[in-house]
């Protein structure tokens, strides 16, 4: 009975058949993702990025690991989405020497303050107006809170099977690596304290309702860019916090 139910479980179909069954989803990620790229890459081009992301899981797929083919799927979609986005550097050279700058004032301020500053405080230290300053976040795009790529030079076998493993909670992950990404993982909540309740909801609703920035701000009722510029001030306060 086992190997029954493991069969219906972890069997892959037909690869046509599973592109077909893939297509709506690969089109909601690829809306979300189009978010970080624009304008240098399309929701279409994501679509490309994403097929070609499942079919390289397809063919990887090892049902021994005891995950299901449509989870390990959807995490290679997506993975190959932000790869891309990441691949072309989104972000100029200037713009990323302002976002080390002002995660440097907010880590600073974090601590001559005792607490998280004001985005009035942020503005300031950033010789900015307060309208400057929401212009800069809403014109953010691309940055996440955890840089992957940091993350596998300070653990070099480290590998994206190894984070996905770790996401699911498989077990039987390396100790060493576990302990690293569990730290990590506890560092990231602990941080999340010092958010205010209103970017707490927003990246919630965004990372694990799945919600769009529209959506988000239809349900908050405020406008998108509003939304947008929550969203990236508490990613650059965990980036801030997490680096201390």
């Amino acid at each position: 009975m086992k190997k029954f139910i493991n069969k219906i479980l972890y069997e892959k179909p037909p690869l046509e058949n599973i592109i077909e069954e893939f297509l709506p989803l690969i089109n909601y990620w690829a809306n979300r993702y189009a978010y970080y790229g624009s304008p240098v890459i399309s929701k279409e081009d994501l679509v490309s990025v994403g097929i070609i992301g499942l079919i390289e899981a397809y063919h990887r797929y090892d049902p021994s690991k005891n995950v299901t083919f449509r989870t390990y799927a959807e995490f290679r979609v997506k993975g190959a989405m932000i790869d891309e986005i990441r691949r072309l550097d989104i972000i100029p050279r200037s713009v990323k020497n302002k976002i080390n700058e002002l995660e440097e004032k907010i880590r600073n301020l974090n601590i001559q303050l005792g607490r998280m500053p004001e985005d009035e405080e942020i503005a300031k230290a950033m010789n900015l107006n307060l309208e400057e300053y929401y212009k800069f976040l809403e014109n953010i795009k691309g940055i996440t809170f955890i840089d992957i790529q940091s993350l596998k030079q300070k653990m070099p076998d480290l590998d994206e099977d190894d984070i996905f493993e770790f996401i699911l909670g498989n077990k039987d992950s390396d100790p060493c690596e576990m302990y690293s990404l569990k730290e990590l993982q506890e560092k990231l909540e602990k941080a999340l304290e010092y958010l205010s309740e209103k970017e707490r909801m927003i990246l919630a609703l965004y990372y694990y309702e799945g919600l769009t920035m529209k959506e988000i701000a239809k349900i908050l009722e405020y406008t998108e860019s509003r939304i947008s510029q929550i969203h990236n001030q508490a990613i650059l306060k965990l980036r801030a916090l997490l680096t201390k």
